[in-house]
């Protein structure tokens, strides 16, 4: 987060709650409307509170956009950590959920993390690099289960669990971009199960 964010004084738990209320709705209007077509009249709306709440909480929209791209991040990062990439079927697993939430979506909105990235990381460096953090975080997060996935076999042993991640992240950007431009789960399904072939994955 910004300094000026670090600097402020501890918030209380209703300080917290209160907090969390407006990211959480700035998070759901950026997601289908774009930094661009949100205000923060219209997250104040959406979040319940009045303006002088909102500008207590946050300096201005870009302090408040930072923050939406922590939540996103760190939401992504935790149900990541929770799926179970270490076994085969937990893999398999998280790719149908991934395509199921997809397709419930019509895939509107595109990656919720990803979509933030191709509206600021020409326009905003320092949320350019909170961007490329949290996706550090998510990669992480894909590389701890690929690695126990190679340690109990079900990877050759010469997999590196880091360059995988890497590669499974930008297949499944791709992925989610064309799902949401087609409006269909096609390409993303094909990318995946296309890289799930060549990772060499054993049951």
């Amino acid at each position: 987060m910004a300094s000026k964010a670090r600097d402020r004084p501890r918030l209380t738990p209703k300080g917290e709650r209160a907090r969390g209320r407006i990211v959480e709705a700035a998070a759901r209007l950026i997601h289908e409307r774009g930094v661009a077509g949100t205000t923060l009249d219209d997250i104040r709306s959406a979040a319940g509170v009045s303006g002088s709440q909102l500008s207590h909480y946050f300096v201005g929209k870009d302090e408040l956009v930072q923050a939406v791209i922590d939540y996103q991040a760190g939401t992504i990062t935790g149900n990541q950590r929770q799926a179970d990439l270490g076994a085969p079927e937990g893999l398999q697993a998280w790719r149908d959920t991934v395509i199921a939430q997809v397709k419930s979506s019509q895939g509107k909105g595109g990656c919720p993390l990803g979509s933030l990235a191709g509206q600021l990381a020409e326009t905003d460096a320092q949320a350019r690099a909170l961007l490329a953090a949290g996706f550090g975080q998510w990669s992480a997060a894909i590389s701890d289960g690929l690695r126990r996935l190679r340690d109990s076999g079900h990877l050759p042993k010469d997999t590196d669990p880091d360059d995988l991640a890497v590669t499974f992240l930008a297949v499944l950007q791709g992925g989610l971009l064309l799902a949401q431009v087609q409006r269909d789960t096609g390409p993303l399904e094909t990318a995946m199960d296309t890289l799930f072939e060549l990772a060499r994955i054993s049951d």
